[in-house]
């Protein structure tokens, strides 16, 4: 009898026949459109993919992807994807979210679905604005930042979303952007392919309320001196030319130049398994436009196996059906019962 083969699936058998609604040059469907590529080579059924979303532009994602999903509330995705892959493990779960739906009403849930190490994928969509709602500061957005809600300029410091992810003890923290497309395929399949919960964070500009936000690290002309793209067991180099190089003084890292002294064997040498250096790496959030900065970091910060909440829960679970029954009434009194005379 000859072996059934299963079909080849292709980018398109990703994509829903749904009129796809985001505004003209939004950063979304090149987000989109990556997602949709990166699918078919994950050799995944389509019935085994599940897409979970909150509210926000984002949020729309569900509506354009041809698998399972759900366009859930208000920063609530998170809680809901844990109550999934709790009760379906063997289900490949995506989570997409934004600034505003993530980090600030979801901000809760967010932390403690990294701390669980649940193995899900998580996109955070930021563009450091409110697009859905017309334009308010987000948690992300820039200290001064003048906008609808806050018309003499936001007083709140901004989230580094990286640096909370790992301040959650998250197992994957990485970022990459919308208009880096092999990049941002790179790191979707880095998060799929870690086991417990990954954390990306994706640059995503909103033309019509936040324009231009991360230009300095997306445009030809300044992307080379502006970002630092992160790969495991390399030194951090950078630059048009790449003749500049990060190297740790002490603790703190500093920009030098190669040939005047130093070398790529004095440079830092990327360790995506050491928490500390990724501490540091997370930390490098520099103003771009403030004389001094350093580069802004892209790649996989931090990446480490830990056990899986959902595989520990069903080991406790098997635990508890093979001992013996249970005795409600003992369980009612607890071990901490007294009788008075």
């Amino acid at each position: 009898m000859s072996e059934v083969l299963a079909p080849t699936l292709t980018a398109k058998d990703f994509a829903t026949d749904q009129e796809v609604r985001w505004c003209p040059g939004c950063g979304d469907y090149s987000i989109l459109a990556q997602v949709q590529r990166i699918m078919p080579n994950l050799g995944i059924p389509k019935e085994n993919i599940v897409f979970i979303s909150g509210i926000g532009c984002s949020s729309r994602f569900p509506y354009y992807m041809n698998t399972y999903g759900m366009h859930s509330i208000h920063g609530r995705a998170t809680a809901i994807a844990t109550g999934l892959k709790a009760s379906r493990p063997e289900l490949s779960v995506w989570i997409v979210s934004g600034d505003g739906d993530g980090l600030s009403i979801g901000g809760n849930h967010t932390i403690h679905l990294l701390r669980r190490n649940l193995d899900v994928n998580l996109l955070i969509f930021n563009n450091q604005i409110y697009g859905l709602t017309k334009g308010q500061y987000s948690p992300t957005s820039e200290e001064h930042k003048i906008t609808k809600s806050t018309p003499f300029g936001s007083i709140d410091h901004p989230f580094n979303p990286a640096a909370l992810a790992l301040g959650a003890n998250a197992t994957f923290v990485a970022r990459s952007m919308d208009r880096d497309p092999k990049h941002l395929q790179a790191m979707l399949i880095r998060s799929h392919q870690h086991k417990g919960a990954s954390f990306l964070e994706i640059y995503q500009n909103c033309n019509i309320f936040n324009d231009g936000a991360f230009e300095i690290f997306t445009e030809k002309s300044t992307k080379a001196d502006e970002t630092l793209f992160l790969e495991h067991g390399q030194p951090l180099i950078f630059g048009a030319e790449r003749n500049k190089g990060i190297r740790l003084d002490g603790l703190k890292p500093v920009v030098v130049t190669l040939g005047e002294n130093y070398s790529a064997d004095d440079l830092w040498i990327h360790d995506e398994q050491d928490l500390y250096k990724a501490q540091i790496l997370t930390r490098i959030f520099d103003d771009p436009h403030v004389d001094g900065h350093l580069p802004r970091p892209f790649g996989v910060f931090y990446a480490v196996d830990r056990p899986c909440y959902e595989e520990m829960m069903a080991l406790q679970i098997e635990d508890a059906i093979a001992r013996k029954a249970p005795d409600l009434n003992a369980l009612l009194r607890g071990k901490e019962t007294w009788e008075v005379a």
